[in-house]
Parts: structure tokens; C-alpha cells; sequence
């Protein structure tokens, strides 16, 4: 095993002192096309104890519960909604 190097400032410790996932960005967006919706979604970065995670998230659900993330400054490889 290779040990794991994480930087300080990504670490996020709640008050009960566990290790808190947040995410760090969103890598990419596309639509899930379903037999009548269209559903939009976004590549998720999270930080994550064991190294970089990417999941699938819904755009509209993850919208609210992040915001920032949403912001014209935040970074993204993919400017389009």
C-alpha cells in the first residue's frame, strides 16, 4: 500500500471531529435522455479520504443543496447548461 497524501486545506473536520466529503467541482455536464424527460446531470470532484471520487449527480437537486458550485467563477471544463 502507498501511503495517501492529502493537502491541509482540502481537509474538512466537523465539530465531532469526522472527516466531512464535500464537493470540490463540477467536471462536466450532460442530459439523460429518458423515454419523455430529459434529465440534466453533472460530473461531481469530491473530496474524498481515499483520493479523487467522481460521481453522477441530478443538476437540479445538487443546485440546491450546493449553490456555490453553481457560480460564475466556479471552475468547470464545460461552460454549457
Amino acid at each position: 500500500d502507498e501511503p495517501l497524501e492529502i493537502l491541509l486545506d482540502e481537509v474538512h473536520i466537523d465539530d465531532k471531529l469526522r472527516f466531512v466529503e464535500e464537493p470540490m467541482e463540477i467536471m462536466d455536464r450532460e442530459v439523460k435522455r429518458l423515454k419523455q424527460s430529459h434529465i440534466p446531470i453533472i460530473k461531481v470532484r469530491w473530496n474524498s479520504r481515499r483520493g479523487p471520487e467522481f460521481t453522477w449527480e441530478q443538476k437540479d437537486q445538487f443546485r440546491k443543496k450546493y449553490p456555490r458550485l453553481f457560480t460564475t467563477n466556479a471552475p468547470s471544463t464545460n461552460a454549457a447548461s
